[in-house]
């Protein structure tokens, strides 16, 4: 008989096809996400490409967030490397940075010679809420996900909030709260793992 279980039937994965289908879908997102990568990411890789179930593109995320440089870069080198080697990770960080580097370069030229414009503060003020928005719906959705990490919820939620505070409100440098929550993030998770 075979055991009952509460989770949804998930749809089944498949990993990228070609190093040009990393190109297409990393640029599809690198081009949808003026702010919003990681939404756009998740959107990409979990529901439409479906290369990844949602905790496995939280565990990359994570990983991602930890190296140094762009999260979202970081997340299309690991899976372009994943698939296909240094040519799949060539081609989805490619796709991530051409167009939209060509994209920045035009806009920057067009803000630098319209900064004075109200209008223009006006729309570049409302592109950062809906970023915000963008990556907070995003956690919201991935939470989910996470119901069996070895933190639980509880105290990911702390962590997170603690993570808030020290670099939103005391302004403390990211490059002593990651190292600093992350290795008690860390311990707390090998101590639990180990019980």
């Amino acid at each position: 008989m075979p055991a009952h279980t509460d989770a949804p039937a998930q749809p089944s994965l498949r990993p990228p096809a070609s190093c040009a289908e990393l190109f297409r879908v990393f640029n599809r997102v690198a081009l949808q996400a003026f702010g919003g990568a990681i939404a756009m990411a998740q959107i990409e890789l979990v529901e439409r490409a479906r290369w990844f179930s949602p905790a496995q593109f939280v565990d990359l995320l994570s990983l991602a967030q930890a190296l140094p440089g762009p999260n979202v870069v970081n997340l299309a080198v690991i899976v372009g490397d994943r698939a296909f080697g240094w040519r799949g990770a060539s081609a989805a960080m490619v796709g991530m940075l051409v167009l939209p580097l060509a994209l920045v370069l035009l806009a920057t030229a067009l803000v630098a010679q319209h900064a004075d414009m109200l209008a223009l503060r006006g729309a570049l003020r409302g592109m950062g809420l809906v970023a915000a928005a963008l990556v907070i719906a995003t956690a919201l959705k991935l939470a989910r996900s996470q119901r069996h990490n070895p933190l639980g919820l509880p105290m990911a939620g702390a962590l997170a909030a603690a993570t808030w505070v020290a670099i939103a409100m005391l302004r403390w440098p990211m490059a002593w709260v990651v190292p600093g929550l992350g290795s008690l993030a860390l311990a707390v998770a090998w101590w639990r793992l180990r019980r």
